[in-house]
């Protein structure tokens, strides 16, 4: 349900449609959209009364929402949200570029590298320092010392750091040391993991999951908003197809399908859909034109000698001339970079 108060709604009106919502059981929820107040209702919707509601006081508007996730729909809210990721907005005009290694690895790396994707372009740091493996004896990560490395090289470049969180137990260690939270597609469904980002300060960067449909993608979120943490990026990785030519299938035309069904960010992850650093360029390519926020992309210097996804990985000149390309595509669809 959404609730639209008049523009001459004062405080005291909009706190009696609050506290008579919370009285029917119902969850509030501020959405910013312009200039008018709205609230996202959530909750037993057996329980909650438009008509009484529509008459109090100040009330402009009471809509009911179809689709089943609530707080992430176009009808929710119209405009695009965009995150702030310390100095860096995701979900506007300008392209946002994520890069680095798919596993933080050593300081002098992290840090000479992240200096480098600064300068040709990049926005944010990526590193995982916890990493699920489909292999219990394939390298796992750093743990608290990759998120302290990742920290040092923030604080050193200027530049905010990505991180997967992989359970409720690691939560907090992420929480404190990185920008933006990262919930990877094998926990797409974990809600437990879901329900504690929703109590976050942080925003959420969520992965689809593997064999997920677009609505499970967008419940996934949900989770997470209707938490209080409205602060959520979707990202497109890749799903298990009948292809055997490339890691997973990158589903392009679920960017245009959420950037329709949705007002979050989207990102779009060419290194895990394919699986095949010669397949990132032209399928940033596609996500660009396809209207995606930007991409995540795993950069090493040495991907033969990476410790985790060395075969997805590009090296610092294609990312060069990844960025080349992208600019032109940037240009013809209205967007910068």
């Amino acid at each position: 349900m959404l609730i639209t108060m008049n523009d001459s709604a004062t405080e005291k009106e909009i706190k009696r449609v609050t506290k008579l919502i919370e009285e029917m059981g119902g969850n509030v929820h501020h959405i910013s959209d312009g200039q008018e107040v709205s609230m996202g209702i959530t909750g037993n919707e057996s329980t909650l009364q438009a008509a009484e509601i529509s008459q109090m006081p100040g009330v402009k508007n009471v809509n009911n929402i179809g689709k089943p996730y609530k707080l992430g729909s176009r009808e929710m809210k119209a405009k695009n949200t965009i995150v702030k990721v310390g100095n860096v907005e995701i979900g506007g005009k300008a392209l946002v570029m994520i890069a680095g290694s798919c596993a933080v690895e050593t300081v002098e790396g992290t840090n000479e590298g992240g200096r480098l994707l600064k300068m040709l372009g990049a926005n944010l740091l990526r590193g995982g320092a916890f990493k699920p493996r489909t292999s219990p004896y394939s390298f796992q990560g750093l743990g608290k010392r990759g998120l302290e490395i990742l920290a040092d090289a923030r604080e050193l470049i200027g530049m905010p750091v990505v991180s997967e969180a992989m359970d409720t137990d690691n939560f907090d260690l992420v929480e404190e040391y990185v920008d933006l939270i990262q919930i990877g597609a094998r926990n797409m469904q974990n809600y437990s993991l879901l329900k504690r980002a929703g109590k976050s300060s942080k925003p959420i960067l969520l992965k689809r999951g593997i064999s997920a449909t677009i609505n499970e993608f967008l419940l996934a979120a949900e989770y997470i908003m209707a938490g209080g943490n409205y602060n959520v990026i979707l990202c497109e990785r890749g799903i298990r197809t009948f292809n055997d030519y490339t890691r997973y299938t990158l589903d392009i035309s679920s960017v245009p399908e959420l950037k329709l069904l949705s007002h979050l960010p989207v990102l779009v992850d060419p290194s895990h859909a394919s699986g095949r650093r010669d397949m990132i360029i032209p399928l940033s390519k596609a996500a660009i034109a396809a209207g995606a926020d930007g991409i995540m992309v795993e950069v090493h210097p040495f991907p033969d000698k990476a410790l985790s996804d060395g075969y997805q990985s590009i090296t610092f000149e294609h990312f060069t001339e990844l960025m080349k390309e992208l600019r032109t595509i940037a240009k013809a669809v209205g967007r910068s970079l």
